[in-house]
């Protein structure tokens, strides 16, 4: 009597715990989105670049789309725009002539970066023209997610002196993997797609080592992840789960 008496609440208590346990793996299913957060520095490279803003922008982002096709980036909308992975321009009067990216910030000695240096040159056919650029990101050869804008800036024909840099830290949204880089110049006077410049035409651009600030965990130390979209509700069960499975083995 006692033997039965006793096995019918471990079994009670095994139910229990299964169950807590899969409604919380069920409640971490539902909340899978994480918003992106970057913050910039911008600039003239002439005028100190990126390191002399002393105003960075903190911009949000819509979760990162990780799956679909990347033919097209998306600021132009309804623009006849031309494929990523074409190095001709969709207006001959502009170009980006060249383009350098150097990633910092690598805590915990993975090779894999959270910061992204990026510094390029746009010419135009014209005197001088008013211009401002789109960057994008693309997660494993994913679909394009913009991730930075720059303010409006004046190039000068072909001239080197007006290269324009920036810096950017990834601080969430971004996990651990390999990212391309697209650039997308318009002019500011009509807000007309007149150039870009993707990973098919610059090697600069391809295959970048990223990761956002919270995946950047250096050894020794424990990363926690908060849930924003439950609530307490995620962490209260899977603690009520452990209690469950934790009674179930002292009454063994």
């Amino acid at each position: 009597m006692n033997t039965l008496n006793w096995k019918l609440p471990r079994r009670c208590a095994l139910a229990f715990a299964l169950f807590v346990l899969a409604a919380a793996g069920q409640a971490a299913d539902v909340d899978t989105e994480q918003k992106r957060t970057t913050v910039t520095s911008q600039g003239l490279v002439s005028e100190g670049g990126a390191k002399a803003d002393k105003d960075p922008s903190t911009d949000e982002h819509k979760s990162l789309s990780l799956s679909g096709s990347r033919d097209k980036p998306v600021r132009a909308g309804g623009q006849q725009k031309m494929s990523a992975n074409s190095a001709s321009s969709p207006n001959v009067d502009f170009w980006i002539y060249s383009v350098d990216v150097q990633l910092f910030l690598d805590r915990d000695h993975d090779g894999y970066f959270t910061g992204i240096d990026l510094q390029f040159d746009a010419d135009t056919y014209y005197d001088a023209a008013d211009v401002y650029a789109v960057l994008y990101l693309s997660y494993e050869y994913g679909p394009w997610n913009e991730y930075a804008e720059t303010e409006t800036f004046t190039i000068y024909g072909a001239a080197a002196g007006d290269e324009y840099g920036v810096e950017t830290d990834l601080v969430e949204g971004y996990p651990t993997g390999n990212y391309d880089i697209l650039i997308e110049l318009y002019d500011t006077y009509d807000n007309a797609l007149v150039a870009t410049l993707g990973p098919e035409d610059s090697s600069q651009l391809s295959i970048l080592p990223l990761e956002d600030v919270g995946w950047d965990t250096p050894a020794g130390t424990t990363q926690v992840v908060v849930n924003r979209g439950g609530g307490g509700s995620l962490s209260w069960l899977l603690i009520l789960g452990l209690l469950g499975a934790s009674a179930l083995r002292r009454g063994r």
